[in-house]
């Protein structure tokens, strides 16, 4: 077996540069006990991120840290220059799977939301894709501006 040079991958459906927002995350809640923070800034989903997470979010067994009441939603978007004009978009986990053995570097957000009280935050992040550079995907002759 030859050794990877520094571009090449061994899997890239295993996550890389990970990074967890867990404390993030627990400092705003304390905040917002604490009555630093109002509900109202923590609470801010906007609709469009609400609907998303409905449509094509996977529901976990997280409780909501705010309403305590409703488990939350993850859903994932996608970055990356290769990506061209589809980076920025919410992809499955089945999706994100075929991707990263498809493309070189795949930049991934997770976010979680919760349907009830519009609690919403960056739960992850981390790099998909198989190391190898590749040109931007181009516009389809039918893209709307």
């Amino acid at each position: 077996m030859s050794a990877l040079t520094e571009n090449e991958i061994f899997d890239p459906t295993i996550p890389r540069e990970v990074i967890n927002y867990a404390l993030q995350r627990r400092s705003s809640v304390q905040a917002w006990k604490n009555g630093r923070v109002l509900k109202t800034d923590l609470c801010d989903a906007d609709p469009y991120l609400k609907k998303a997470a409905q449509f094509h979010g996977v529901t976990t067994s997280r409780i909501c840290p705010v309403c305590e009441i409703v488990n939350l939603v993850e859903i994932s978007y996608v970055f990356g220059k290769e990506l061209g004009p589809f980076s920025g978009r919410i992809k499955a986990p089945h999706d994100l799977l075929r991707m990263s053995k498809e493309h070189g570097q795949i930049k991934v957000f997770v976010v979680e939301v919760c349907q009830g009280c519009s609690w919403n935050h960056i739960y992850s992040s981390y790099v998909l894709g198989d190391g190898k550079t590749r040109r931007p995907l181009k516009k389809p002759a039918d893209w709307l501006d």
